[in-house]
């Protein structure tokens, strides 16, 4: 099969957010949640082209692992994209003189994986409404991978896009009970078991894991709950960018020498969890004993990852023990199958890997030295392990 033309695909897959048309939004209540994350992905990857394009392809592997799973799980990758061919995605909208214009079609017109690429086609009415720029909401892909319920998502897709007005605007029952896809479900047309086993639940979840807080607010017709709208703000404390609190880290001598040498509090908590308190002072020792260091902090990042010895402190500290010729060699792996990658896959790549890194030290590094990121050697070897899991075998 042809590489993936790189110029259709770079700058959609260098986003960390996919603009989610309100149409679309609206029908997909229906969608399971690992198919609403397929979805999201797919739109992201075609967006650029939707409208000059009939087709759209990217990395089956890679696409996989954007999603959360198993990168070799093809057969739940078959089947997400058996259901989103299958479910039928409605419109009700004005158009642009507008005139009512309602539309029908399935939310993908074919999908196919062939040679490890996943090639997939929006019919063209679709696509228009998908392109349109006039009504989206920003979906964070970061974010999205935090959910663990379709229903969470589905609230939170709908919610997020009325971020600017604070308020979604009183809903029907009939329309969010369409919105959750639980629509032609007796069980759901009580507004307590909507609430019990829906709303609660979901809206627990988007204030946890997400970047906004919503509160819901109902209205009644006597004792009955006609109307349900969502009351929103942004979460300040954006928890699913926060590590633990490392108190107890924080207490510990070798902590204290890090902040002294500049060492961020993030940055000096990570390298005391991975790799041992008695590890991160030894290299401490290097740092403080040795003349002339410009930059303690990146020195002590290369000391660590590297695994510099006492013993060679005079020629820089750097010996290739068996551990260093370990990575070393894991690294030349790395990067012989990075040259090999498509410019589209590298894109992809590394925007993925980015969205793992929650440490801001992290990002930099990772930023400035790309897959040679010193601070980041263990994160990328598991990374990469994951999306090809014999590219070790023998190292």
């Amino acid at each position: 099969m042809d590489p993936i033309p790189n110029k259709r695909l770079t700058g959609a897959l260098r986003r960390e957010s996919v603009k989610k048309n309100v149409a679309a939004i609206h029908v997909s209540g229906k969608l399971s949640l690992l198919q609403r994350k397929l979805s999201n992905v797919l739109l992201l990857n075609a967006y650029d082209t939707l409208t000059t394009q009939p087709s759209h392809r990217i990395d089956a592997r890679t696409l996989c692992t954007m999603i959360g799973y198993n990168s070799n799980d093809f057969d739940t990758l078959k089947a997400s994209l058996r259901g989103l061919a299958e479910t039928v995605a409605e419109w009700d909208m004005l158009d642009a003189a507008g005139r009512q214009e309602w539309g029908v079609s399935a939310l993908l017109s074919y999908a196919k994986l062939k040679g490890g690429i996943c090639e997939y086609a929006y019919s063209p009415a679709l696509a228009e409404k998908l392109h349109d720029p006039k009504v989206f909401a920003l979906i964070n892909l970061n974010i999205q991978r935090q959910f663990t319920g379709g229903h969470a998502l589905a609230l939170y897709e709908n919610c997020f896009r009325f971020i600017n007005t604070g308020s979604t605007g009183w809903w029907s029952l009939e329309i969010f009970r369409r919105l959750m896809g639980v629509d032609d479900s007796e069980y759901y047309k009580s507004f307590k078991h909507l609430n019990a086993k829906i709303i609660k639940p979901a809206v627990a979840e988007v204030n946890k894991v997400s970047d906004i807080i919503v509160t819901p607010e109902t209205r009644k017709m006597g004792r009955s709950v006609t109307d349900i709208r969502f009351l929103i703000e942004r979460n300040p404390q954006l928890t699913i960018l926060d590590m633990d609190d490392g108190e107890g880290l924080r207490t510990t001598k070798t902590y204290g020498r890090l902040v002294k040498l500049g060492v961020s509090d993030r940055l000096a908590r990570q390298w005391i969890a991975q790799h041992g308190d008695s590890y991160v002072s030894e290299k401490v020792d290097l740092v403080e004993t040795r003349d002339g260091v410009k930059s303690p902090v990146k020195y002590l990042s290369a000391a660590i990852s590297e695994d510099y010895q006492p013993a060679e402190a005079g020629q820089g500290g750097r010996v290739m023990t068996p551990e260093t010729r370990r990575r070393a060699a894991m690294l030349g792996k790395v990067l012989g199958l990075v040259s090999s990658r498509s410019p589209t896959q590298k894109d992809a790549d590394r925007r993925l890997f980015m969205g793992q890194l929650a440490d801001p030290d992290a990002r930099d590094d990772f930023e400035r030295h790309g897959w040679t990121s010193a601070l980041n050697a263990e994160a990328i070897f598991v990374f990469w392990s994951d999306l090809e899991p014999e590219l070790f075998d023998g190292v």
